[in-house]
């Protein structure tokens, strides 16, 4: 343990380490927070929450989920494939398939497994079965700043998850340049053979850059690849882009089925912690007998199922989406006007949509910048630990104008305050 302990001081020393917030209330995006190394207690506005519609504290959606307390109890206690699957899964699984227009929906009980499952279902065909053998292998093109459930699930696609040695067809992972589409084709066209089964993951919307995956053109080199299947992480595009936040294919203008009539396979990964005002992910798909394979899988089969009150939070959650679109339109509403005002005081906001990555002067340390506007009453993300560090704001459907223009005030004071530009002769 010796040199876990030097490992964690070496950590502190080089300032790696997070500031650590304990929350005890919230109100809207007013929440009391206490800072864990001091004790220090504080009312804060926040613009760090994923909360992006503002759902988390809705009654409608706290109800929900109590009364599935009561009606099941606060867990499944099982598998699904066991005794753990409840009418409010179903529910939410057509909940789902109806909000994405794909008709068959698996639920995991996070992103990082749903992924797990979907590389071991497609890749390794999930379980052995008698009497049928699977020799075909995979290629499959990342992008290189995807979501880390992403990066973690393909660095163990060589073989089935729960197995250490396999005898599996080989898996081949290749990156491809952030959204570059024609580095995309160059390398499908370097790296495919004729009998692979090619598969395609991003980002719909990227967490840390807060940009959009190009679909259109992604679809345009993908259709020369019939039959390739193509994964989209709609993590932080659920319920944000899109008329009506059904995500980026609402948000060009297409549907799945479209994909389909162009040769493509689409597959959609939405998770709950964002929109849905809950937690948990799911997989959606036109094929119906992927599901079982899902289902199986050791990141579903190796714990329990989705728990009732969970479930039943983001199920309510959805149908407000669906019911209230002007919920979407208000968040889409906020996130152009703190756009302008950050570009109208001089701040490098990247990105389009509601994740706003503010890049900061190299000079200023995010940390730092983010503990001076916490003693100001304002809560950020600080990103510290990437090549271009900053701080990711998070603007949501509940920020008022007053919100954002004292966000911006702050920022710029803040700004003021700690950096001291050099100015060449």
């Amino acid at each position: 343990m010796q040199v876990v302990k030097e490992y964690i001081q070496r950590w502190y020393e080089s300032g790696l380490d997070p500031d650590i917030y304990i929350c005890h209330k919230k109100q809207g995006n007013l929440v009391d927070i206490e800072e864990e190394a001091t004790g220090k207690r504080r009312t804060v506005l926040t613009f760090c929450t994923n909360d992006v519609l503002g759902l988390t504290q809705e009654e409608a959606v706290k109800q929900a989920a109590v009364d599935a307390i009561w009606q099941y109890g606060t867990s499944n206690s099982s598998v699904s494939a066991l005794s753990g699957r409840i009418d409010l899964h179903r529910q939410l699984e057509n909940e789902i398939s109806a909000f994405k227009e794909l008709p068959h929906t698996q639920l995991f009980l996070n992103a990082w497994m749903a992924m797990q499952a979907l590389v071991d279902a497609f890749c390794h065909l999930a379980i052995p079965v008698p009497n049928f053998q699977h020799t075909r292998e995979t290629l499959i093109l990342t992008d290189v700043l995807n979501h880390g459930c992403i990066v973690s699930a393909l660095a163990h696609s060589g073989t089935r998850s729960g197995k250490m040695f396999g005898h599996n067809p080989r898996v081949r992972v290749r990156a491809y340049r952030h959204c570059d589409m024609e580095d995309l084709a160059r390398r499908l066209q370097r790296y495919a053979r004729p009998d692979d089964r090619i598969m395609v993951v991003s980002d719909a919307v990227f967490s840390m850059d807060g940009d959009i995956a190009p679909l259109p053109q992604m679809l345009d080199v993908m259709s020369n690849y019939e039959g390739s299947v193509l994964v989209m992480d709609e993590a932080h595009a659920s319920g944000a882009i899109g008329a009506t936040g059904r995500g980026i294919y609402e948000h060009f203008g297409l549907r799945p089925q479209q994909t389909l009539e162009r040769g493509v396979v689409p597959l959609i990964m939405t998770t709950f912690s964002k929109f849905a005002a809950s937690a948990g992910a799911a997989i959606s798909s036109h094929v119906a007998e992927l599901k079982p394979l899902l289902d199986v899988s050791p990141t579903s089969i190796g714990t329990i199922s989705l728990p009732p009150p969970t479930t039943a939070a983001a199920l309510e959650s959805i149908r407000i989406v669906r019911r209230e679109p002007e919920r979407v339109k208000q968040l889409q509403e906020n996130n152009r006007y703190l756009r302008a005002s950050l570009a109208a005081n001089d701040f490098m906001a990247i990105g389009e949509t509601n994740v706003v990555p503010v890049i900061l002067p190299p000079e200023i340390n995010p940390k730092l910048y983010a503990r001076q506007l916490m003693e100001y009453g304002i809560w950020v993300s600080p990103i510290w630990f990437i090549a271009k560090p900053r701080i990711r704001v998070t603007v949501n459907a509940l920020h008022t104008k007053e919100d954002m223009d004292r966000l911006v005030t702050t920022m710029v004071k803040v700004r003021d305050l700690v950096y001291k530009p050099t100015i060449s002769a």
